[in-house]
């Protein structure tokens, strides 16, 4: 399972997002968009966005802290 947060230091949003993930026990590799221009980039791309948070959970991109499909994203890759 590959789940990525790109997040900000100032995005209350992208907290929450990370909170959310650590209860549901879901391992995550968080990628600053402010500290890090190429992947800054590479959230854009894959996104069209350039608000955070973004998560990509296995190629399904999630655009803010959205649960329900946050939620549809991690049951998927459980199946």
């Amino acid at each position: 399972m590959s789940v990525i947060v790109y997040s900000t230091n100032a995005c209350p949003f992208c907290i929450m997002a990370k909170q959310y993930l650590k209860q549901k026990g879901v391992s995550f590799n968080e990628i600053n968009v402010d500290e890090d221009e190429v992947k800054a980039k590479e959230m854009i791309e894959k996104s069209g966005q350039q608000g955070v948070p973004v998560l990509d959970i296995n190629g399904v991109i999630i655009i803010g802290f959205n649960k329900p499909k946050i939620d549809e994203a991690l049951k998927n890759l459980k199946d």
